[in-house]
């Protein structure tokens, strides 16, 4: 295995982590502790890590597909607990999107300040270039609004009440119309990751 593949998945894993732990936060802060009380409001891999979602599927779509996909153990939370029951599935969705963008554009902006100023080496560029372009990845694949996917529940809190059988369509199909999206569709959003990249670090894919 090279290096450059260990170090991918190494972000893969730092990177859903963050994700999952970020919908804890917000889950906890409106007033569910149900991951608090899971212990899963932590940083320690061990406590997030699925072996298929977080190792193996990461490798295989990395080396196969030259993209990388994978996922934790979601966090587990009750919506019935949130206090902002119209908003509070939608914020603790976009939590964990926001924090992988968040990371993107912090280590994006290290890499555009810290080449202008010449003080940072190769290595560190494309470690950090892997970083920014995972969670730009992982941030826009889990914004698309189908089931399990962050988005969908995104969607399902802004929908009327009249257009419920979409939200039943989408959670009876979603698995399948995951895997049609994955393999068909997701090659239309790579130029939206390759713009947000050039913009974040001021670098070309």
């Amino acid at each position: 295995m090279s290096l450059s593949v260990i170090f991918v998945i190494v972000i893969v894993i730092m990177s859903v982590v963050i994700h999952e732990v970020s919908h804890g936060f917000a889950a906890d802060m409106l007033g569910d502790p149900t991951a608090r009380y899971a212990g899963r409001l932590t940083l320690n891999p061990l406590s997030h890590l699925d072996f298929f979602g977080s190792f193996l599927v990461p490798l295989l779509t990395y080396n196969l597909g030259g993209f990388v996909f994978g996922w934790a153990k979601p966090v587990p939370y009750n919506p019935y607990n949130l206090r902002n029951q119209k908003w509070g599935d939608a914020i603790v969705a976009v939590a964990g999107p926001l924090s992988n963008i968040l990371l993107a554009l912090f280590f994006g902006l290290v890499i555009r300040f810290g080449t202008q100023f010449g003080v940072l080496n190769n290595s560190f560029i494309q470690i950090s270039s892997f970083l920014v372009l995972i969670n730009i990845g992982l941030a826009i694949f889990n914004l698309v609004p189908v089931p399990p996917l962050d988005g969908s529940k995104i969607l399902f809190s802004l929908l009327p009440l009249r257009f419920r059988n979409i939200q039943i369509f989408l959670e009876q199909y979603g698995i399948f119309l995951l895997l049609i999206f994955i393999f068909f569709l997701w090659q239309f959003l790579s130029p939206v990751v390759g713009l947000l990249f050039k913009l974040f670090t001021g670098m070309s894919l």
